[in-house]
């Protein structure tokens, strides 16, 4: 799908995703390949090259950093205000042959909860080095929150869970169709909220 998509010249700005797929190595080395950045879930115990060409867990990197690594940032605005975490940025080593692979740096992301300092997720950043950011990074990380409230509302709005298919076409198509559903709804509703904020407009009247 992603190959599809980047083929057919879609704009891409970022690829995030949870840590079933940023633990798949073979999908991070074919998204380096093609360019576009990159913030992806990890399990703790993923291997990195960290400070030279010797690989040591993420959590093991993330035990080792001090009190001014951290820094308090908010990944956004979830049900209950805004989601408040601390968040570390490492840089990892990587070799890096060509002039276009040194415009790119890789980064170990790390979340850690405010009030369980136990409580960690772990991100494995591909982007320019102008790009890597901790602020810009740390909404990218949050777009995830997104994905899932959007898939919630699809399932509510447009019987994403309600397929009742053996085969794996007959499921795709009713995942892409109620998808694009989701997807036209947002869209009118983002054009009903302009129309009812414009200066001078005002809601229809019936006549009792």
């Amino acid at each position: 799908m992603l190959e599809r998509t980047l083929d057919a010249g879609v704009p891409c700005r970022w690829v995030t995703a949870y840590e079933v797929y940023g633990r798949d190595h073979r999908l991070r080395v074919w998204l380096e390949s093609r360019y576009p950045p990159f913030v992806l879930a990890i399990p703790c115990n993923t291997p990195l090259w960290w400070q030279r060409q010797e690989y040591v867990s993420a959590d093991s990197i993330a035990n080792v950093l001090t009190a001014v690594d951290w820094k308090t940032r908010s990944a956004g605005v979830g049900t209950k205000g805004e989601r408040w975490y601390d968040w570390a940025l490492v840089p990892l080593w990587r070799l890096q042959i060509n002039e276009e692979d040194r415009r790119y740096g890789h980064y170990l992301l790390v979340r850690r909860s405010r009030d369980n300092r136990q409580e960690r997720v772990y991100y494995v950043v591909y982007a320019l080095r102008e790009q890597a950011e901790l602020n810009a990074l740390v909404q990218v990380a949050g777009c995830r929150w997104e994905i899932e409230s959007g898939f919630e509302e699809t399932k509510g709005e447009c019987g994403l869970d309600h397929d009742e298919v053996r085969r794996w076409q007959s499921w795709y198509r009713h995942i892409t169709l109620s998808l694009l559903a989701h997807a036209v709804l947002a869209v009118l509703r983002v054009q009903e909220k302009k129309n009812t904020s414009r200066p001078g407009s005002s809601q229809c009247s019936g006549t009792p």
